[in-house]
């Protein structure tokens, strides 16, 4: 799972931040940064909003520029051999290209929507999406395409609007109707585990999240005009975030707190308040799709479980990867990250990460005995052993499910090495702190055994 260098990351920050300065007085300088930004990181929803403000800031209603004619057709035909090919970073690329000719492409924006989405960016795939849809309302296919977004990110208020404007093209009624009436079915089901919607305190059923809607939605107003009048008041935006998320407005939420960043000039602050309701957002989708499969085990649900996971560990590892970076000295970080590395299978880099991580006296234990498991993957058995060991003697009681994990795999390697009296003398200690720990038992018989056939010859 490739991640940005610390160069890397660090140069299209400097964009980002040349972009963001520029925006207010040189439209076309910011245009370029930004684009920079996004074909650098497409993953990166931030640097794709702030594209698309600067675009609409030097557009206007216009939405298109005069060489648009001009560059479409070898363009689009260069867009399709790259989607056909698979080929979708320079997708992305080249759409950026595009529609800074032309912003009210939608077929480009589905385009870019679609590479994400293979690319697992999904916070970016929204934004196209959007985009997309700002672009072209009425298009069933743009329609088509945000409905079954919104779908599978547990949002389906909007794509039944989505099905509902499908309706009103010709020949499609019956399919509209049909997948609001799905929709609407599984937005119950999904609802009855927690996972939608907002429940009042009590008293009578509605009448206090009515009371609290009224509140939200006169503060959420209340907030916009502050900003209006004072776009550097970066606290209005975050509290205005919160209440669009509460609401559901992760789309409008996501948009309200890129332009937090850009008006902080990128302030550090803001940027890592941004990465954390990312991360939360991400999470729970992840939790939102599992609740669905509990309901609907699906072929589909299953892959839908599985990309989300793959989409947030992906984001987790970039995440703590710039903090890493940002903070060198923080050992959190370093630890955080090194568990999202082994996650992900980089077990190489992982063991960089937890080797730094040991020098946290509170963590070495926990550090040891996940340096054994990234060393035993890449079939470094005896650094294992040695790691499985020295967690052994650095896991008290208080970490004592740690401590048993690391009896087990240190007993369970020394069998696999036919080191039958370390693996007797590990397992015999965690058979007495919890003999039903996995198989310990059946693995401490077998060992009896062994050693009965040795006595016998």
């Amino acid at each position: 799972m490739a991640t940005l260098s610390p160069g890397e990351r660090s140069r299209l920050m400097q964009c980002f931040q040349r972009g963001a300065q520029a925006l207010q007085t040189n439209a076309d300088y910011a245009i370029d940064m930004f684009s920079l930004c996004v074909a650098g990181d497409p993953g990166n929803a931030i640097f794709l909003q702030s594209l698309l403000a600067a675009l609409k800031r030097k557009y206007g209603a216009k939405k298109t520029g005069s060489l648009t004619s001009f560059f479409s057709a070898g363009s689009r035909v260069m867009l399709k051999k790259l989607a056909a090919s698979a080929q979708w970073r320079d997708v992305v690329k080249q759409g950026v290209e595009i529609v800074k000719a032309n912003p009210s492409d939608h077929a480009c924006f589905l385009a870019m929507a679609e590479a994400c989405g293979n690319l697992m960016f999904y916070d970016a795939q929204a934004v196209h999406l959007r985009a997309a849809l700002d672009a072209s309302p009425a298009d069933p296919e743009v329609n088509r395409q945000c409905a079954r977004f919104a779908a599978n990110q547990g949002h389906f208020d909007q794509a039944i609007e989505c099905w509902r404007r499908i309706s009103k093209a010709k020949g499609l009624a019956e399919e509209a109707e049909r997948e609001i009436a799905r929709l609407s079915v599984e937005k119950t089901i999904v609802a009855g585990h927690g996972m939608v919607g907002r429940t009042s305190g009590g008293g009578k059923p509605g009448t206090a999240a009515k009371t609290d809607d009224a509140k939200a939605g006169g503060r959420t107003a209340e907030l916009k005009r502050t900003i209006a009048q004072n776009p550097a008041d970066i606290d209005s935006y975050l509290e205005l975030a919160d209440l669009l998320e509460r609401d559901g407005a992760v789309g409008e939420a996501e948009q309200v707190l890129a332009n937090a960043l850009a008006a902080s000039g990128n302030e550090l602050k803001v940027r890592e308040h941004v990465e954390d309701r990312h991360l939360r957002w991400g999470r729970q989708k992840v939790m939102l799709a599992e609740k669905r499969l509990e309901t609907d085990d699906t072929p589909d649900n299953r892959a839908a479980v599985e990309r989300l996971r793959t989409a947030q560990l992906k984001q987790e590892i970039e995440v703590y990867a710039a903090r890493c970076s940002r903070y060198p000295e923080n050992l959190t970080w370093k630890y955080e990250l090194a568990m999202r590395l082994k996650a992900a299978g980089n077990f190489a880099e992982a063991i960089r990460c937890f080797q730094e991580s040991t020098q946290d006296s509170r963590r070495r234990g926990a550090v040891s005995l996940e340096l054994g498991e990234c060393f035993q993957k890449i079939k470094q058995y005896q650094l294992a052993m040695q790691n499985y060991q020295a967690a052994v003697e650095a896991l008290g009681d208080r970490e004592m499910e740690l401590r048993k994990r690391a009896l087990y795999r240190a007993g369970v390697l020394a069998s696999g090495l036919d080191d039958v009296d370390a693996a007797r003398k590990y397992l015999s200690m965690l058979a007495g702190l919890d003999f039903g720990y996995r198989d310990v038992a059946q693995r401490l018989d077998k060992l009896g055994s062994a050693k009965d056939k040795g006595g016998d010859g």
